[in-house]
This record gives structure tokens, C-alpha cells and sequence, in this order.
């Protein structure tokens, strides 16, 4: 069970208006105070992408929903050690990083799923665009897929969880340079796949 459900019960400094109004940051400071309230807004809010993030990396749903709730238990221990010198999301996404990256190399058949990430139907979409469209993104993905390791990582964090440059280099702790070569090389080579592939190069919104 997740932690937005074991945590449903604890009492918080916070009112359900503050809540939705109060800064991350401000939920750090809180949560290093031993406010379990301020860790389950924490959860509800970025839950998701963290567990998009993770998927992405190891491509199994369990792996990635244990993963999920190591992050936020991290987040618990150490939010008096967040010093504020990226987003708070961003913070996460290193822990989730790390933990993932740990994960895979426990398990010696580690290879993306080509059917991950397909994406979410439009409930408006008739039938045909939505076969099209899940159709196009397993190819999308299927080309991710082949991308390496850290190039993959890089469209991941920058395209889907829509970090800047800046905020990539932290998280993976490379130089700016590097990071920026890994996306240039990563969005020329999507782009070759995707033409192999029958697919045009907007493979994504920025």
C-alpha cells in the first residue's frame, strides 16, 4: 500500500486551502519537522511523475510502484537535508534516479518493455485515432528503447518531465556540456529511428 494511503490518517498543520497553495519547499521544511500531513500533499502532488520517471528506467510496474514509495520514505528521513538548490521535484527524481538505476543492475534481464508509457486515450478520440495514436507512441517508445542508457535518461528527464539543462545536470551530476551533448545526439538519433521507423520527428511536444 502507498504512502498516500497509510498517511491518510495523520494529523497536519495544514488545511485542506494551505494545502494546495503552499510551496514545495515549504513542505520540505515542514516535513523535516515531522509533519506526516505535509509529506502525503508531497505524494499527491508528484506521485505521478516520479512513477513515470521510474517506469521509464525499469519498465515494471511493481518494481516501479516499490521504487515510488522508497522515494517518498527518503524524502521523509532526509527532508532536513534538502537544501534548496533545485526543485524539490527535481530532488526527487535524483533519489528516484538512484534507486532505479540500483534496481536494474540487481536484475540481469533489464531491458525497457517496448509496450511502456503507451499513451492515454482521449476519451473524445474516435477509435481509429486512438488505435492510431497508441500505435505511434509503442513506436515512439520502441525507438526510446533502443536509444543508450544515458541518452534515453536524458529525453526522459528533459522531453517527459520537462527539466531544463540546468536542472539535468544536478540530478545526474554531469557537466551542463555533457548533458547538453547527450540531448543533441539523443534527438538526432530519435529523429533517424522515427524516419525508419515511418514516424515524422515530432515525436513530442515540448
Amino acid at each position: 500500500m502507498g504512502i498516500g494511503h497509510t498517511q491518510s490518517n495523520t494529523s497536519s498543520t495544514l488545511s485542506g486551502t494551505a494545502a494546495s497553495q503552499i510551496s514545495e519547499e515549504s513542505l520540505i521544511r515542514l516535513i523535516a519537522r515531522g509533519d506526516k500531513g505535509a509529506l502525503e500533499v508531497l505524494y499527491i502532488r508528484d506521485h505521478v511523475r516520479v512513477y513515470r520517471f521510474v517506469m521509464r528506467l525499469v519498465a515494471d510496474e511493481s518494481t516501479a510502484e516499490e521504487i515510488v514509495n522508497e522515494v517518498f520514505l527518503e524524502a521523509w528521513r532526509h527532508a532536513d537535508k534538502f537544501e534548496g538548490k533545485s526543485r524539490v521535484t527535481t530532488w526527487l527524481l535524483a533519489i528516484a534516479r538512484f534507486k532505479a538505476l540500483t534496481a536494474l543492475r540487481q536484475r540481469s534481464d533489464a531491458q525497457l518493455d517496448d509496450q511502456v508509457a503507451a499513451a492515454i486515450e482521449d476519451p473524445a478520440d474516435s477509435p481509429s485515432i486512438a488505435v492510431g495514436k497508441k500505435e505511434r507512441s509503442e513506436i515512439v517508445q520502441r525507438c526510446i528503447a533502443k536509444l543508450a542508457p544515458q541518452h534515453r535518461e536524458v529525453i526522459n528527464l528533459i522531453y517527459y518531465q520537462g527539466n531544463k539543462v540546468e536542472e539535468v545536470a544536478r540530478c545526474i551530476g554531469a557537466p551542463i556540456n555533457t548533458i547538453k551533448t547527450r540531448m543533441h545526439y539523443a534527438r538526432n538519433r530519435m529523429a533517424e529511428l522515427l524516419a525508419d521507423a515511418g514516424v515524422d520527428g515530432a515525436w513530442v511536444t515540448i
